[in-house]
């Protein structure tokens, strides 16, 4: 019999800035060895159950404990982080959140040399890992210089080094390219698998996780947990739907075709799913979809050509002679690796940076000659780092500061922002400190701050990071809306399901170049394509393809438009 390593017993936490409790009555045991996924809304209590097991509740965040938590055979209520660092590695959500070294090196050797290991062994150590996560070719570089994946990948040999008892992954896929994710999760199955080390792995990304088996899904909901079971029985339930978390897109597509889940072995494992009637069951839904025509946009609203760009003159072009045309009322994405050039485009076009150029036309007029102010009123962007947007402490003042410093009345301010606080579902936290918020709350102000001010076009980097699918969905639908009234809308995303589910066009980006602008549909049925820019063949195509179905292509590109439909409806 496995040995309980980590014991909930009738758990209730409420923080002491908080009316209610955070977590309800928790009676959980995970097991030696064991592999967990953690899943829920935000707000349902995951990340406090997550900072009860690494001891940031009670030593760094107060609250009110009633019933026990044992970690490791340490009780939560007598033990320090530090007594709880040697038994449970954390690694954040936020990578910027974790540093502490000048250079990926000392970052990664940080732990080691407060153990004070030989400076010959450290060094080995951080070799070992650093090679494992694949950023040995970054050890000397500052971890702030490097890409959001690249940062997770430091975070991770920081917490590898000291190869404890438990690890736990927050958002670990949250700044990852589809590649690089897959890889990630492949990495930490692996470590699993070799060490019997337990893992617990709180992600929004469900299916991207369940590339590799897990043995538990916990779902929370409103701080209590809802279901605990293995994958194949809560992918057959309406369970994760219903909470507002995405389920695997193979798997609606199955209950949309009226597929018997309860007869399918295997149901989370996409390779293994068989059954002698569902290819015909497939088949007849999809022959019963009429052809959906998509509008297209052709009238040209910014014209870039032969743009090129290097941070340093001794370094490599990031941009290297790009040329693109973002249509007027289009909603498109913007693929690729991570470090391809994606951001460094969307600053270009900002002018955050200068880079040399053939041409830069905003409908038909010279863009080039506008300042970063002038070039705001037209297009509105927002980072993939909310931290490094955010410069007011209460979350409606950060909302209304573009509306503010523009003139706006009091009562016109107050109508827009609270409008959109409640789009971005922020509304209930109006007049709360940002401090407060989580990584993915912080994201939704700094969206809501732009959307206020109404933009011709705005250009989002990796909008839904950490979102959950409730948020997600809202914040989409938003985005859409404003899209029909003709505001162009570009999102730079490792979320293929958004780039599928919201956009028609997608550009593919790697090593500086624009290597393919074609149909979202037509990124992730390419192996070549995808190969080259570190992407992941979609599970729908991967699906017809395991089903030996005629036209995976066919059913991948009906399935996305149907999808739309009913979501739009």
């Amino acid at each position: 019999m496995k040995k309980p390593l980590i014991t909930f017993e009738n758990f209730t936490f409420q923080y002491h800035s908080q009316s209610e409790p955070t977590l309800y009555d928790l009676d959980l045991t995970i097991y030696e060895g064991e592999k967990v996924l953690v899943v829920g809304p935000s707000g349902s209590g995951k990340s406090t159950f997550a900072q009860c097991i690494n001891g940031l509740i009670p030593n760094m965040y107060e609250g009110t404990i009633n019933g026990s938590v044992m970690v490791n055979g340490k009780n939560l209520k007598d033990s320090s982080v530090v007594d709880l660092s040697f038994d449970v590695g954390t690694v954040l959500q936020d990578p910027d959140g974790q540093f502490i070294g000048l250079t990926v090196a000392e970052d990664i050797a940080f732990s080691l040399e407060n153990d004070a290991v030989s400076q010959s062994s450290m060094k080995q150590v951080v070799q070992k890992w650093s090679k494992v996560v694949e950023i040995s070719s970054h050890l000397d570089s500052r971890p702030q210089d490097l890409s959001g994946g690249q940062k997770q990948r430091v975070s991770m040999a920081g917490v590898l080094v000291d190869e404890v008892p438990i690890l736990l992954f927050d958002e670990p896929l949250a700044n990852l390219d589809p590649a690089a994710g897959k890889q990630a999760i492949e990495l930490i199955d692996q470590i699993h698998q070799e060490s019997k080390t337990t893992v617990l792995i709180i992600e929004h990304r469900l299916e991207d996780v369940l590339y590799c088996d897990v043995d538990r899904i916990l779902v929370f909901s409103e701080g209590r947990i809802i279901s605990d079971c293995g994958p194949d029985e809560l992918l057959r339930t309406d369970i994760l739907t219903e909470t507002g978390i995405r389920e695997p897109l193979y798997v609606t597509a199955m209950k949309y075709a009226g597929v018997d889940l309860e007869a399918l072995p295997d149901l989370a494992n996409l390779k293994k799913l068989h059954s002698p009637y569902l290819k015909e069951e497939m088949e007849q839904w999809l022959n019963a979809i009429p052809e959906i025509r998509i509008p297209k946009h052709e009238t040209p609203l910014l014209t870039l050509e032969d743009l090129s760009y290097r941070y340093r003159k001794d370094k490599p072009f990031v941009l290297d002679d790009v040329s693109v045309t973002f249509n007027k009322g289009e909603m498109l994405s913007i693929v690729g690796k991570n470090g391809a050039g994606k951001s460094t485009l969307s600053k270009a076009i900002c002018g955050f940076i200068k880079p040399s150029f053939k041409e830069m036309r905003w409908e038909g007029t010279d863009f080039s000659t506008l300042s970063i102010k002038e070039r705001a009123d037209h297009i509105g962007y927002v980072m993939q780092n909310p931290n490094q947007m955010i410069s007011k402490t209460m979350i409606f003042d950060e909302v209304a500061l573009g509306l503010v410093l523009r003139g706006v009345s009091e009562e016109e301010i107050k109508k827009r922002v609270e409008k959109v606080l409640k789009i971005c579902g922020l509304y209930s936290y109006r007049n709360w400190p940002i401090s407060a918020l989580s990584f993915g709350q912080k994201k939704r102000v700094t969206i809501a701050a732009i959307l206020v001010l109404n933009p011709e076009m705005i250009i989002l980097d990796e909008p839904t990071a950490g979102q959950d699918f409730k948020h997600y969905t809202e914040m989409m639908t938003f985005l859409e809306k404003l899209n029909r009234l003709g505001v162009s809308v570009v999102m730079i995303t490792h979320d293929m399901h958004l780039m599928l589910e919201y956009t028609n066009r997608a550009l593919v980006v790697a090593d500086g170049e624009i290597l393919a602008d074609t149909e979202s549909v037509n990124v992730l049925t390419d192996q070549e394509l995808i190969k080259k820019a570190s992407l992941k063949e979609t599970t729908l195509f991967t699906f017809a393809k395991v089903l030996g179905m005629a036209d995976p292509f066919s059913f991948t590109k009906k399935f996305i438009a149907y999808d739309r439909e009913v979501r739009l409806k």
